[in-house]
């Protein structure tokens, strides 16, 4: 469905029925809900942050914490007053916002190998991330001209997936095929947008986050090193984290069922 706000545009996906599990993509993708996931008893809601597959409406300065608001909207609109957050590599901070900005609504959250704020205190940001992919963020670190001077020149994004992730990628998690690909139709301008709001401040402290989290994170993950979900752990008061050590990027939701299992009993 589409959710009208003022002028723009929110598309959102709603399946299943049962406990209500809000989504958030990753980066690039579109929100449509992680279809390995699916099972009888969640209810999967998520949209597609804003610019992405043409049907959200493109907010270019959007903060982090402006998808709390995001979620809120859509809601009220569905009549759902508590809920359960997911979100996984670019939508697990998207998802750390719900927590610290609605904790009246969220009842848990699952952060599958989420970034740390850019200004994480005593943390490395960059150390241990793949060449292509801080060559990326630190173009958006320095400005808007200069990250999409970055994505115009052609460079290639080198994943560098580890042997687990390509065999996840060959198997449930092939489903990544339907929700990259479709989600930059009209340019790389969301892609700008995110990269833009990890590195720039996220609104909100993740210190102030109460509700219950769960951090998920691959060790040999090197597009989001482990170390941020490290931090994140120290700083999120009573967070769980959960390293598993053969783990990258991808193959790290083998483990989203189990997540998930927490998540809805909470």
């Amino acid at each position: 469905m589409d959710l009208q706000l003022g002028e723009r545009r929110l598309h959102v996906y709603d399946f299943g029925d049962g406990v209500p599990v809000f989504w958030h993509h990753g980066t690039p993708n579109l929100g449509l809900p992680p279809e390995p996931l699916y099972r009888p008893g969640v209810r999967w809601v998520s949209y597609d942050r804003p610019g992405y597959g043409r049907r959200s409406t493109a907010v270019p300065g959007r903060t982090v914490a402006s998808a709390a608001a995001d979620i809120s909207h859509i809601a009220h609109a569905l009549g759902i007053e508590k809920f359960a957050v997911f979100g996984h590599s670019g939508g697990a901070p998207h998802a750390l916002a719900c927590a610290a900005l609605l904790p009246d609504r969220v009842t848990a959250v699952v952060a599958g190998a989420s970034l740390a704020p850019f200004d994480a205190e005593g943390l490395d940001w960059f150390a241990g991330m793949i060449a292509s992919g801080e060559a990326s963020l630190r173009a958006a670190a320095a400005g808007r001209a200069a990250k999409e001077a970055h994505e115009a020149s052609g460079v290639p994004y080198d994943p560098e997936f580890t042997p687990a992730d390509l065999a996840a990628l060959d198997g449930p998690w092939s489903w990544f095929g339907k929700v990259v690909g479709p989600a930059l139709e009209d340019g790389p301008g969301p892609l700008i947008d995110d990269d833009l709001a990890y590195v720039t401040p996220w609104g909100f402290d993740p210190a102030s986050i109460r509700v219950p989290v769960l951090l998920l994170h691959g060790e040999r993950d090197g597009i989001v090193p482990a170390s941020h979900s490290r931090w994140l752990a120290s700083r999120i008061p009573g967070a769980e984290l959960r390293l598993t050590p053969d783990d990258g990027h991808i193959s790290v939701l083998n483990h989203a069922a189990a997540a998930l299992d927490w998540a809805v009993r909470r």
